[in-house]
C-alpha cells in the first residue's frame, strides 16, 4: 500500500522539517481534488487523477497512484464514466490512515 523506501528517500532528500510541511502540504492539495470530485465536478477527471496519482507517487502512496493511473487511463479514453472514485476516495483513506500510523515510527 505504501511505498516505504520512496517515504525514507524523500525524507532525506528534504529533512525532517521539510518532510512534516511536504506531507500537510500533499494531505491539503490531494483532499482538495478530492473534496472537488466529491462534489460531483467530473469536469477535469483525467487531469485531477493525473495530479493525484503523480502526488501519490511522490508521498509513497502505491496502491492510490495506480488507481488513478487507471483512472486517468480509462477518462484518456472516453470511459470517464466508468471510473469507480468511490473505490479511488477509499483507497485514499486507508493509504493514508496506514501512512499516518506507522510515518512516525519510520527509521
Amino acid at each position: 500500500m505504501i511505498d516505504w523506501p520512496r517515504v525514507r528517500e524523500l525524507k532525506e532528500e528534504v529533512g525532517d522539517d521539510g518532510f512534516e510541511e511536504v506531507i500537510e502540504l500533499f494531505l491539503e492539495e490531494v483532499e482538495g481534488v478530492i473534496d472537488k470530485l466529491k462534489s460531483g465536478d467530473r469536469s477535469q477527471l483525467e487531469q485531477d487523477l493525473h495530479f493525484l496519482k503523480g502526488s501519490a507517487l511522490n508521498l509513497g502512496f502505491q496502491d492510490f497512484s495506480d488507481l488513478c493511473f487507471e483512472g486517468e487511463r480509462l477518462s484518456a479514453n472516453g470511459q470517464a464514466d466508468a471510473v469507480d472514485l468511490s473505490r479511488v476516495f477509499a483507497t485514499y483513506d486507508q493509504s493514508k490512515a496506514h501512512f499516518l500510523a506507522d510515518v512516525k515510527t519510520m527509521s
